[in-house]
């Protein structure tokens, strides 16, 4: 019984460290975790296999291929032919019912066959090439997206955090002004209105206070599946929101030409294109002849029982060697029908490519922007955060001097919550947008090497 308890606590135990796990990370190092474990980058790296395997199907095609066959046959009725009874000294006109062949027989056979030449199996081989490259560069581009909602998810947790705390810290402080005012108004010194003016705020600060604290959990909540760690898990995040937009601040990025060829959506634009032209090559290739060979070896054996697993039943045996060739020679134009469809097809391609090769140099100059107007707007936030701070201290004491009105700090304060939010996300804006910009430059080349 003793052991059996130890071995269910264990259990137990496992359990619940197991649910309990806990996990720290830098935005670094939860890049790295995501782009390992989130679901997916998982499904992703499957494809490169699945692509991987497909690869080799389509080589397999075209190596020696080895059949086996073991056929059984038991006529439980045998067919039975009227023979002229003359041929056996019978009369003429009458017919003697006879059985040909025996009741069983058993045949096992082998083929090896090879293809020696079939335009279609080289083209195939091309096909499936550039059928991985696609997945691979699939692959990448899928690593650059989770590394783009990684940090998209990261910073939002701390914004959430950030906001929460400003607001904890903002709730604080009317509440301190709110009892002042309470007891110069229960002493005559001041008018109702002031006490109104401060409950109207508190209670707008207590409403998205608690907002905040839901959208917090909500942001680590989609953090953990962002990296693919169960949605319950306890995250401890080791990074700073100011020091990150520090640390994406720089302009330096904005000096960096675009290599195109490097970028993920023109390598994946040039496979789709390539898989047209192999599309038109293969229906081109249908028009030439293709050649096979094959040999077939097999033994058989008769009798009216099922002898055939022993030794001394007589098995005779057979071979084949057959070499067959196959030459396309009129198909009422349907060839060429495809042909043509395929011939367009990659023209359609070739138009998409340019237009794909147009849509990454506006993206380009989009990110560039997008990203200098971030650091300029963080510059001016601020600016005006400090400046709304200034305002909000100045009648802070003017209120409890008695020398400013409650709508005055009212007003004052409100012009600080909202220089306060601007702040916080500015600082996520400029990430976000240094994200953008690594990732249309293929900055950080996460790519897999084989």
């Amino acid at each position: 019984m003793k052991k059996y308890l130890v071995i269910a606590f264990a259990i137990a135990l496992f359990k619940v460290s197991a649910q309990e796990r806990h996990y720290s990370f830098s935005m670094d190092e939860a890049i790295n975790f995501a782009l390992d474990s989130s679901f997916t980058a998982v499904n992703s790296r499957r494809e490169v296999a699945k692509a991987l395997k497909k690869k080799w199907e389509t080589t397999a095609a075209g190596l020696p291929q080895i059949d086996g066959v073991v056929d059984y046959q038991n006529q439980l009725k045998q067919p039975v032919s009227p023979i002229p009874a003359e041929f056996f000294g019978g009369e003429p006109g009458e017919f003697v019912p006879v059985v040909f062949g025996v009741r069983q027989q058993m045949n096992v056979s082998a083929t090896l066959r090879q293809l020696i030449f079939d335009g279609s199996y080289l083209v195939g081989l091309q096909a499936a090439s550039t059928f991985l490259d696609y997945n691979e560069n699939a692959d990448e581009k899928t690593r650059l997206e989770v590394r783009k909602a990684v940090i998209n998810a990261y910073g939002g947790v701390l914004v959430s955090a950030e906001r929460t705390d400003i607001l904890r810290k903002d709730r604080a402080t009317l509440v301190e002004n709110l009892r002042e005012a309470t007891a110069t108004f229960e002493n005559g010194l001041s008018e109702e209105e002031t006490v109104e003016q401060l409950q109207i705020t508190l209670s707008q600060i207590e409403t998205e206070l608690s907002n905040s604290e839901r959208m917090l959990g909500i942001a680590e909540q989609m953090l953990n599946l962002t990296l693919g760690i169960p949605v319950d898990s306890r995250v401890t995040l080791t990074d700073d929101l100011n020091d990150l937009a520090m640390k994406n601040m720089m302009l330096d990025i904005l000096n960096e030409d675009l290599q195109i060829e490097e970028n993920v959506d023109f390598k994946i634009a040039q496979n789709l294109t390539r898989q047209r032209e192999l599309e038109l090559k293969l229906e081109k290739s249908r028009a030439l002849p293709s050649l096979n060979a094959f040999v077939n070896y097999g033994t058989t054996a008769f009798d009216q029982d099922f002898v055939f697993l022993n030794q001394e039943t007589p098995w005779y045996q057979s071979s084949i060697l057959g070499v067959s060739l196959n030459i396309p020679i009129f198909s009422s134009l349907m060839r060429s029908a495809r042909t043509q469809q395929a011939r367009i097809a990659l023209d359609q391609s070739r138009t998409t490519f340019d237009e794909a090769t147009q849509q990454i140099l506006l993206e380009y100059d989009q990110a560039r922007s997008n990203f200098r107007y971030a650091v300029e707007k963080y510059e001016t936030s601020a600016k005006n955060l400090e400046l709304a701070e200034r305002i909000e201290s100045k009648n802070q004491v003017k209120f409890r001097e008695g020398i400013g009105s409650s709508f005055d700090l009212r007003q004052a304060q409100t012009q600080l919550y909202r220089a306060q939010e601007a702040y916080i996300v500015s600082m996520l804006d400029v990430i976000n947008a240094k994200t953008a910009l690594e990732t249309i430059l293929n900055t950080p080349d996460l790519r897999i090497e084989n």
